[in-house]
């Protein structure tokens, strides 16, 4: 597609009174057969070939055959602690283990005198621009913070509410029960707003994994938020955990409102530990988030995906105190899983693209998600003919729609800042 088809779409696209209404033609849906898109009001009218405009008056988009991918979806994302646009600050974080890693960020944040505003913005944009249009974040919520991330990241997703989708997380990093004052401003996260109770580690943070639990389970119950937690436990440590939580969601009627994030122990147990596990999973209805990095062993998702359990995948950290490793780009995500899972055809490849849409997707709940008629026009063209194609090349996205409005284009953010 070249820079004048671009530019003038864009502009027409800025200037109409109907932005959200207009047709894409010769687009290919995950590289199939070329089509036409129909988009009214930001809703898929009509997917089919040889689509003309009955009023004649609509803006035109020409596809040239190019891939059309429906919206990314970054289920694990910590917008609120990025480095996204800040000079390279030289990493010396200590190897001795999570705590010493957490303990350094928390330094090397108040050094550069950060703000969680700006760096969420810088983190959304950047995300909108390799069309993401939905994100998950993990917030952190800490006495020593006050309520500084969460409020201002709630700013930050008001700012660009019609542009990308963000659901959030209340995160205890440093413990939910370990640091005094942490439930108190949970409460206080989930009452402004805060979609998502977090937790992390009930045995090797908290020190008391009943009681870590059930303090997670009550705030849930008591605000009506789902659960997110953060399972860095190895082995049976952290399977034990597994266990625990999915006790919980039974008691409390909470299946399919649980998402046990990274849950590096699924992929250090022996098969028939997993088997137990994944039962209890799919009982439950307790879906697994894994970002694929480190050197830490990750769940097993083809298995876990085959067996039918609900699996999503985000970016974690980008550009992180941690390692700087991490890019904004879900593209890149896959091809870091791929490559860690050992896959090399298309169709493992394709497995991976489908929880970084339609898995995320289900993970946040939007049921008006979907490359379908009578969906959200939520979707992505890019230059490439295959899904393996992109995710190997990582081209800037021609095209970002987000509810039919154009959010990006030719890789840059459209939204004002």
């Amino acid at each position: 597609m070249n820079q004048s088809d671009i530019k003038n779409n864009t502009n027409k696209a800025n200037s109409s009174s109907t932005e959200n209404t207009f047709l894409i033609k010769n687009v290919r849906p995950m590289g199939g057969s070329s089509t036409d898109v129909l988009v009214r009001e930001g809703v898929i009218q009509q997917i089919a070939p040889n689509i003309t405009d009955p009023e004649g008056d609509i803006i035109i988009y020409e596809g040239h055959d190019n891939l059309l991918l429906p919206g990314l979806v970054n289920a694990h994302a910590h917008v609120d602690k990025n480095l996204l646009g800040v000079p390279w600050h030289r990493n010396e974080v200590p190897a001795t283990g999570i705590e010493d890693m957490i303990s350094y960020s928390r330094t090397v944040w108040k050094k550069l005198g950060l703000s969680s505003r700006v760096q969420s913005i810088r983190q959304v944009r950047a995300s909108i621009a390799v069309g993401i249009t939905h994100i998950r974040s993990h917030v952190d919520v800490q006495p020593e913070l006050g309520a500084q991330h969460f409020e201002d990241v709630l700013k930050t997703r008001e700012e660009y509410k019609d542009a990308i989708k963000i659901q959030l997380v209340a995160f205890p990093q440093l413990g939910i029960l370990s640091t005094p004052g942490t439930l108190d401003m949970m409460e206080e996260a989930l009452r402004q707003g805060v979609e998502c109770v977090g937790g992390i580690d009930p045995s090797s943070r908290d020190r008391d994994p009943a009681g870590s639990l059930d303090a997670i389970f009550d705030l849930a119950n008591r605000f009506d938020k789902e659960i997110d937690i953060h399972l860095h436990e190895p082995g049976p440590l952290g399977a034990f955990s597994v266990e625990l939580i999915a006790e919980r969601t039974r008691a409390l009627g909470m299946q399919g409102r649980v998402t046990i994030s990274h849950a590096f122990c699924l992929g250090m147990v022996n098969d028939t530990y997993l088997s137990k596990l994944i039962g209890l999973l799919l009982d439950n209805h307790i879906t697994i988030q894994s970002a694929g990095t480190g050197g830490t062993p990750l769940p097993p998702i083809k298995k876990l995906v085959e067996a039918g359990v609900s699996v999503c995948i985000g970016t974690d950290g980008v550009r992180d105190i941690w390692s700087g490793l991490n890019s904004v780009d879900m593209l890149d995500r896959i091809k870091m899983l791929g490559y860690r899972c050992r896959f090399k055809r298309d169709d493992d490849f394709e497995m991976l693209l489908g929880l970084a849409t339609t898995g995320g997707a289900r993970v946040m709940g939007d049921q008006n998600y979907g490359f379908e008629e009578g969906k959200h026009a939520d979707f992505i063209v890019l230059p490439g003919g295959h899904p393996k194609e992109v995710i190997v090349d990582q081209p800037k996205r021609t095209y970002v729609f987000k509810q039919g409005k154009l959010v990006a284009a030719d890789g840059e953010c459209l939204i004002s800042e």
